[in-house]
């Protein structure tokens, strides 16, 4: 059985060209200001649209962690095309981009799944063409090489299965130096002032930490975000690694992009982080990228 999980997305969704992919995320990175974190980053928020879209706000979540080290990243997205309980880690060898394969931490996976109680799954196979995960890979190949992944795919997003998601986390992961980062956009083709008060208060939610108030909000209609289970599992378990700030890089919709706001998808760059952690692994850092190339890909 073939367990690399091949690319899906590649030439619709971001560059299927690895120099031009690897410029057009240079260009990201270059462009993106980022001032000293100031801390110990254990996590990001961060889009998943094509790159022409959300690839520029990307860019500064990733900023924020280029320069420093971690073991693993565990990338935690929400399932768009299949419906099933739970969540599913993707268990094969790797993960395949234009760039080059990801090694998959079979470990921390297998972890992961034997602490959730049968809330986490392994699978061999993707499900479908998602773009959650796979939209995150080239950036975490240009600014981190080959680390290990865990790919979690979330398929309800409910208290309970964030609450059980995070707490397998926390315990695989232990004092581990993994990077924990959510794929989600928010606010969904609403018009652009809309969307832009809707995005504000969910983004309050996720600056004060408050996993339980966002999935409020999200259940209650208050503001969108498709990866709202992703990110609350993100704040619960960087909140139990010592996280204790969470900052706003970046934020954007589309309309600011096409410049049409009639109907736009908002998109946010945030990293969470514990203050004050002078010199210790995972410092948020900064850095110079390539130059940006332009073209136009799907949504």
């Amino acid at each position: 059985m073939d367990t690399i999980r091949r690319p899906i997305i590649a030439g619709a969704w971001y560059p299927e060209d690895p120099v031009r992919l690897r410029a057009d995320i240079g260009g990201y990175l270059a462009d993106a200001q980022v001032d000293a974190i100031g801390g110990k980053v254990a996590g990001l928020v961060s889009p998943h649209a094509g790159y022409v879209y959300s690839g520029r706000v990307a860019g500064y979540a990733y900023k924020a962690v280029q320069g420093s080290e971690f073991d693993a990243v565990i990338l935690i997205g929400p399932s768009h095309r299949v419906s099933f309980r739970g969540a599913s880690i993707y268990n094969g060898e790797g993960y395949e981009t234009p760039l080059g394969i990801s090694p998959v931490d079979k470990t921390l996976a297998e972890n992961i799944a034997t602490y959730s109680n049968g809330v986490v799954s392994l699978a061999a196979a993707d499900r479908l063409p998602e773009n959650s995960l796979e939209i995150q890979v080239p950036f975490l190949q240009v600014i981190f090489g080959s680390i290990p992944l865990v790919p979690v795919l979330m398929g309800t997003q409910d208290p309970g299965t964030c609450r059980a998601v995070a707490d397998a986390i926390i315990r695989a992961v232990g004092d581990g130096g993994a990077l924990v980062i959510a794929s989600s956009d928010f606010s969904h083709y609403h018009s652009y002032d809309r969307a832009v008060g809707m995005d504000s208060v969910a983004l309050e939610y996720i600056e004060k930490m408050d996993a339980e108030g966002l999935l409020r909000g999200v259940e209650s209609g208050r503001f969108e975000a498709c990866g709202a289970g992703p990110v609350a599992v993100t704040m619960m378990v960087t909140k139990a690694m010592g996280a204790d700030n969470a900052r706003i890089l970046e934020y954007m919709n589309s309309g600011d992009i096409t410049g049409d706001k009639s109907g736009v998808v908002g998109y946010a760059a945030v990293v969470l982080y514990k203050k004050d952690a002078g010199g210790m692994k995972g410092w948020g850092g900064v850095g110079d990228g390539l130059d940006e190339t332009g073209e136009k890909f799907a949504p």
